[in-house]
């Protein structure tokens, strides 16, 4: 077992986070995004803690993606972004990425002509130069080897990323944050396109990394939400509408009427 296994065993994310695993956290406070006089997002809170499953839903245009990408620095908001004590809104990218806030986006972002071993090793080897990077390896590093346990990818270590199925790209990209020592995951649809397998894979792949980290997934997918959230915000509108349980947000009338109110309802309806 590894030290990856080792520290999740027995280990399930729960709502509202795992007591007694550490003190981290993400804390959002009137989050806004304005575009030229248009608020994406308007006033949005959002608690996140380490061990929290968090899925953030909503119809099309609801703000999900834009929330995560004012966390990550992507775009301009004002605001207050909380990380266990340190305030991320405002720093550049590349500041929020080394305070351990990682995303992945819609279309996996790997290097598709080299292998996923060195994929992963270039996630992990900020400062190193390009040669040391591509090197062949007498060893791997623990934190590699780690990674490739955990994302279900050591037999395809040294394939190209280029040839690894839909599924798999996303789950090396899920890779490359873990060996950044990425803590705060924040996830946009990561099983979009996935077969039934795949998905199936994923939600125990995101339980096993949740349990010791904080990870949000805006997701589209109503049943992948239900069967592995364990805890849910309802965007509608750039505003935060509820927040709970699955079965919360499921019951909530506001949720009900936002959803069957939408043509997107038959497609994603929440009940």
């Amino acid at each position: 077992m590894t030290e990856v296994d080792a520290g999740t065993a027995g280990k399930e994310p729960v709502e509202g986070g795992n007591a007694g695993m550490g003190t981290q956290y993400l804390e959002v406070r009137g989050l806004t995004v304005d575009f030229d006089g248009f608020k994406a997002v308007s006033d949005v809170d959002l608690t996140l803690f380490q061990g929290d499953l968090r899925f953030l839903i909503g119809p099309n245009g609801a703000g999900k993606t834009t929330v995560i990408d004012a966390i990550t620095g992507l775009v301009p908001a004002t605001g207050s972004v909380n990380k266990s004590g340190v305030e991320l809104l405002g720093r550049k990218v590349h500041q929020i990425a080394r305070r351990g806030v990682g995303r992945t986006f819609q279309t996996a972002s790997v290097f598709e002509q080299l292998t996923v071993l060195q994929n992963l090793d270039i996630a992990a080897g900020a400062g190193r130069s390009v040669w040391t990077l591509l090197r062949r390896r007498r060893g791997m590093l623990p934190a590699i080897e780690q990674a490739l346990h955990t994302i279900g990818l050591t037999h395809l270590a040294d394939r190209p990323a280029g040839v690894l199925a839909h599924g798999q790209k996303q789950w090396l990209e899920i890779g490359m944050l873990l060996v950044q020592n990425a803590d705060v995951l924040l996830l946009d649809e990561p099983v979009a396109g996935m077969s039934t397998e795949e998905r199936e894979e994923t939600g125990n792949l995101l339980r096993r990394i949740g349990a010791e980290r904080t990870v949000v997934v805006v997701e589209h997918d109503m049943d992948f939400m239900r069967a592995f959230a364990t805890s849910v915000t309802v965007l509608a509108r750039g505003q935060v509408i509820a927040e709970g349980s699955v079965a919360e947000v499921q019951a909530n009338p506001k949720v009900q009427e936002v959803y069957l109110g939408t043509a997107a309802a038959g497609a994603e309806g929440i009940a």
